[in-house]
């Protein structure tokens, strides 16, 4: 089978020649080994290898966004300023709003030599910051999706691969205006008020995956931000409130359009797989095993694998830290638990990548030992 062949008949359920497998970030097409940008960490040479084999060898899925055009200003544009600094070694930028008498401050910094954004502070403080932030003007939804992006990254890829189109949920949005103890204290002390924080960002996300969803439909999305009401930050009666009802007609809107809504959530999901599939996703990833998460591939497989297609199960510290010997029997137990009995599709994939500027030996050799368990 071709690749992309290969991933929809998983997505689908359908048989297939084998367990595709995906490095998640990596996918051979959006690294740039040869931009001299100080902040590209795929220049360093010991990329390289991996770079030629995703492209070559994996399943490629390749995440996108899709921008709006002829969109309505956002009146918060005129209550924003940004500064940035940059030295040496990073980049930092300040980003100030002024709600009110109160100034909401975030700042961020990015190093050279990491690919991640680092939140050194987070807008909202407090409750008292959260009101002055909801009495900010919303942005009326308004424009059409531009999908050029998505079909120009498509005719690329060919039949190597496809493209997962990548949103928030609203509360992904919510808790990330928030340190995670500021988040969690607010969340549980103030759930009304919490609430209309949420019901705000629903607003925009809701319109905007549905114009999405009819634009470009039949593809497979991820919608990240479920974890953050996951034990042990929230009960499993939360994450009901909190994600449940607002994700759920994000999925329908995908699925009602022929697309595959995958959730993303990390840690533990014992106490919310029944709730993760009542919002009636088709995709899960990345089903971290015990000690990372709290669940087995083979019982969300037994519990769930017949409305899910999983991805996953392999540990990102696994892939960077075991030898090669030790992480090819994680990779074949994964195979094992996410192929067992009748099911949708498994993808074989880790949690996330490295993310240093230098890529070690051992990392390169445990990604080859995924395409050779595959038979890729």
């Amino acid at each position: 089978m071709k690749r992309r062949e290969r991933l929809m008949a998983s997505l689908r359920g359908d048989s297939v020649d084998r367990p595709p497998v995906c490095f998640y970030e990596i996918n051979g097409h959006d690294e740039r080994p040869h931009d001299p940008d100080p902040y590209n960490i795929y220049s360093h040479p010991s990329w390289r290898p991996l770079i030629e084999l995703a492209r070559e060898h994996s399943d490629r899925i390749v995440m996108r966004g899709v921008p709006f055009g002829d969109a309505p200003d956002d009146p918060l544009a005129e209550l924003t300023t940004r500064e940035m600094f940059e030295d040496t070694h990073s980049r930092c930028e300040t980003v100030r709003i002024q709600a009110g008498d109160r100034e909401l401050v975030r700042r961020t910094r990015r190093d050279r030599d990491v690919n991640t954004v680092w939140t050194l502070e987070h807008p909202l403080k407090d409750v008292d910051d959260l009101r002055a932030y909801l009495a900010l003007p919303l942005a009326p939804f308004g424009g059409a999706p531009d999908p050029s992006g998505v079909l120009e990254t498509e005719t690329v890829l060919g039949d190597t691969g496809i493209v997962m189109i990548d949103t928030a949920d609203p509360l992904c949005l919510a808790a990330d205006l928030f340190d995670m103890g500021t988040f969690t204290v607010i969340a549980s002390s103030e759930p009304a008020l919490f609430q209309q924080l949420l019901e705000r960002f629903a607003a925009q996300l809701l319109p905007r995956t549905q114009a999405i969803a009819r634009a470009l439909p039949g593809r497979l999305w991820r919608i990240y931000g479920p974890e953050y009401a996951a034990p042990p930050y929230l009960p499993p009666r939360r994450f009901r409130e909190l994600v449940v009802q607002y994700d759920r007609p994000m999925v329908e809107a995908i699925q009602r359009n022929g697309g595959y809504a995958r959730l993303h959530s990390h840690g533990n999901l014992r106490a919310i797989l029944d709730d993760i599939a009542a919002t009636g996703c088709s995709g899960l990833d990345p089903i971290e095993p015990p000690p990372q998460g709290d669940v087995s591939l083979a019982t969300v497989r037994r519990r769930h694998g017949q409305q899910m297609t999983l991805f996953g199960n392999l540990e990102a510290s696994d892939l960077e830290n075991l030898p090669p010997a030790a992480f090819r029997e994680k990779v074949l137990r994964a195979l094992d638990e996410g192929t067992r009995g009748s099911g949708r599709g498994f993808v074989l994939m880790p949690s996330a990548c490295p993310y240093g500027r230098e890529l070690s030996q051992r990392a390169l050799a445990n990604y080859r030992v995924m395409v050779e368990a595959v038979g890729a």
